[in-house]
């Protein structure tokens, strides 16, 4: 019942060595719409303009190889634009960088890390002129099919009972309400049936294996996919080098702990992944030092608790009162970056509320507070 959000929108820096952070980028600038670059054997980046505050995604084209001769496994699609269309025939021409064969570029399957539309916008599109089967977790792809199911609805009363309760004016619920049912604005409609790939299976990609580690918080069942043979990682928006990814809670599950999940996913990423993989994220530039991201992650996290406990120590709080505790920039009080804010705020509350450190506290006026537990 709500419209999941890309990404927190925060533009990217320029491509620069973070010492600070201990991360480098060692694959230079990123190739333009419609061109390649080979960043490991038989690994590609692409890259798309996206027609948000976050102008880009990359994508990566895996050399592969089935019973009908060599192609490209691709993973991830960008959005349904004109842009992102014309960059596709580009690629796929028969003189493009994706030619295959002398009758020009073949796809054999497409992966999509999860479901927002900047990754699996042209998936139908592509699976269709290819004739090539959709790889994709099972939540990912079901939530997908549920979300694109809102175009046309009105606005459900759930969901503006959701928004008020956590404070916003009539005007942010009317904006709110003009602009439900768009996810699939930028999305070909999926196929209606797909390959369902889980958490650790191994997978063979053009003869070398590959590894499916999902992470959960900002999706459902996000897939990254892992090769210690090639020393990659593709880690979509599960860490990205300079940006955290939104982690939200939505009106469909208002009682929620994506932060938990979160967590727990870069812990278990953590603790499982080498540090020495070059990873390549869907925003950004491909980096090493992936251990050290990963605990920035965590710490920023970590960080906005802390300043929320004071926050609620102080006195009761709405969702949207504890912006200033979580984010440095102001937030409007209306349109996409309101509901990505108070989906952020209401991340964080939840995650101390499930583990006893806040109670919640409904108003005569219907509208949640939240303070610290004595």
């Amino acid at each position: 019942m709500s419209d999941a959000p890309t990404s927190d929108g925060r533009p990217d820096e320029p491509a620069a060595p973070d010492v600070r952070h201990a991360l480098s980028y060692p694959c230079g600038e990123p190739p333009a719409p419609g061109a390649v670059r080979e960043v490991a054997p038989g690994v590609l980046w692409l890259r798309m303009p996206l027609p948000f505050a976050l102008n880009h995604i990359n994508l990566w084209a895996l050399a592969d190889e089935d019973e009908q001769g060599p192609g490209w496994a691709i993973v991830d699609t960008g959005t349904k634009t004109p842009e992102v269309l014309a960059a596709w025939r580009q690629l796929i021409a028969a003189d493009g960088p994706l030619a295959a064969t002398p009758q020009g570029a073949r796809i054999t399957r497409i992966f999509c890390t999860h479901m927002h539309p900047d990754h699996v916008g042209m998936a139908g599109w592509l699976a269709r002129k290819f004739q090539c089967r959709l790889w994709m977790t099972r939540l990912e792809y079901l939530t997908c099919r549920t979300l694109a199911a809102d175009t046309g609805r009105e606005a459900p009363d759930d969901a503006i009972r959701f928004y008020r309760q956590t404070g916003w004016p009539e005007e942010a619920l009317d904006v709110y309400r003009a602009r439900f049912g768009g996810f699939s604005k930028y999305l070909h409609a999926l196929p209606d049936s797909f390959r369902r790939i889980v958490d650790g299976e191994a997978l063979t990609i053009g003869g070398r294996r590959w590894q499916v580690v999902v992470g959960r918080g900002h999706s459902p069942e996000h897939a990254c996919l892992v090769s210690d043979e090639l020393g990659v990682m593709v880690s979509g928006d599960q860490v990205l080098p300079r940006i955290s990814s939104n982690v939200s809670v939505f009106p469909t599950e208002p009682d929620a702990d994506p932060l938990g999940d979160w967590m727990a996913s870069l812990a278990h990423l953590r603790a499982t992944l080498g540090d020495h993989l070059l990873v390549l994220p869907a925003h950004g530039e491909p980096f090493t030092g992936l251990h050290a991201r990963l605990d920035r992650l965590a710490h920023g996290h970590d960080r906005g608790l802390q300043r929320l406990r004071r926050s609620l120590a102080d006195s009761p709080k709405r969702a949207i009162d504890v912006f200033g505790a979580l984010f440095a920039r102001p937030i409007d009080g209306k349109g996409e970056l309101l509901g990505m804010a108070t989906g952020e705020s209401l991340a964080h509350i939840n995650y101390l509320v499930a583990r006893g450190e806040a109670l919640c506290e409904t108003g005569a006026d219907g509208v949640r507070r939240y303070r610290a537990k004595a």
